[in-house]
């Protein structure tokens, strides 16, 4: 498809299926999975899973019906390539949460299925590539980097990615260019960065897989409320993996990756937004 698409034509065509299956594909083509992990470690992480899996079914009562109905749907994630969106999505800000809770610096959120590194580098003062024709309300998104003690943090990279106005990403959603709404941004010598671009729209995760099928089952919604998400870095300071929401937005307080943090909302005024990174020492 041309860059002239409609995202019309992108939201009719996109599926759970589709972004499944891309998902699972970055994954593995970039992620570096640790190959070794001890067995001791692996035994007490296994060990106490089946063990919390073994109680649930204890209590309640679980019938064979029941856990036939799990295994059905445990082979359909896999069919549909949901994993990275089932375990993104209900059990990666526990784990944040635990990797994070030493940091005084920026609070961090989850990464979700739909990163892609190596985004075009824009500079200090930035526009995300986007469409002719591209929906939304403009958003100047602007910020220091600083370390702890205050100072401005000069070449840092502010990785930004966002959805679109329909809630879809690029690359993982057809009809879209391949770096639509994505960037990497380098602090200027004080630390500062402006980047101009849309402010997305909250989004359903997909519905028509195996994730949709488990919200639709236990009566939830499948609703995640707008958001950055960003990766800011330098060299000598740990990497921070966030997300940035906008107060008084749709599913702000009701997020189905109950990711949102108090410290992570911000307060768009005249289509402007002013938020501070802050990075802890390596």
């Amino acid at each position: 498809m041309t860059q002239t698409t409609t995202q019309a034509e992108s939201r009719t065509e996109a599926t759970a299926a589709a972004s499944g299956a891309n998902a699972t594909e970055r994954f593995q083509r970039d992620k570096k999975v640790a190959s070794q992990v001890s067995q001791e470690r692996v035994s007490t992480l296994a060990t106490e899973l089946i063990t919390a899996a073994h109680d649930v079914i204890r209590r309640h009562g679980v019938t064979y019906d029941e856990y036939n109905a799990l295994k059905a749907w445990l082979i359909r994630v896999g069919q549909d390539g949901e994993w990275p969106l089932f375990l993104d999505v209900w059990l990666e800000h526990v784990l944040e949460e635990v990797v994070n809770s030493d940091r005084e610096g920026t609070k961090g959120s989850i990464e979700g299925p739909y990163y892609v590194p190596d985004a075009p580098e824009l500079g200090s003062d930035a526009t995300l590539p986007s469409r002719e024709d591209e929906k939304g309300t403009p958003l100047l998104f602007q910020g220091q980097v600083r370390d702890l003690q205050g100072n401005g943090i000069p070449a840092a990279k502010v990785e930004i990615w966002h959805a679109d106005d329909d809630g879809y990403y690029s690359q993982f959603a057809p009809g879209i260019p391949e770096w639509n709404l994505r960037g990497t941004v380098t602090t200027d010598e004080q630390g500062g960065f402006r980047i101009h671009t849309i402010q997305p729209a909250p989004y359903q995760i997909p519905t028509d897989g195996a994730c949709g099928a488990l919200i639709a089952a236990a009566g939830w919604h499948a609703w995640r409320p707008a958001h950055l998400h960003l990766k800011v870095s330098a060299p000598g300071f740990q990497l921070i993996t966030t997300q940035l929401y906008f107060s008084g937005g749709e599913y702000v307080g009701d997020d189905i990756a109950q990711a949102v943090k108090p410290e992570l909302v911000l307060e768009p005024r005249d289509g402007q937004v002013t938020y501070d990174f802050v990075l802890d020492p390596a």
